[in-house]
């Protein structure tokens, strides 16, 4: 089970390295697309080095009811 639990921090580890090579931090997200790119990004980890680029190009938020 620690195995595991270390794997998956590294994995993130590498994934919040690969947004503050991409700038992503830099320029805070205008909108929710902007935060589930960082997001993906992160979760991806490793795989941003292996080509894979997730972007989120449009996000609807339920409103409110009234």
């Amino acid at each position: 089970m620690r195995f595991v639990t270390l794997i998956v921090l590294i994995w993130l580890v590498v994934g919040g390295i690969a947004v503050f090579q991409r700038g992503y931090v830099s320029n805070a997200p205008e909108n929710c697309a902007g935060v589930g790119t960082i997001a993906l990004t992160v979760v991806a980890g490793p795989l941003n080095y292996a080509g894979v680029n997730p972007k989120v190009t449009d996000c609807n938020l339920p409103q409110p009811s009234q």
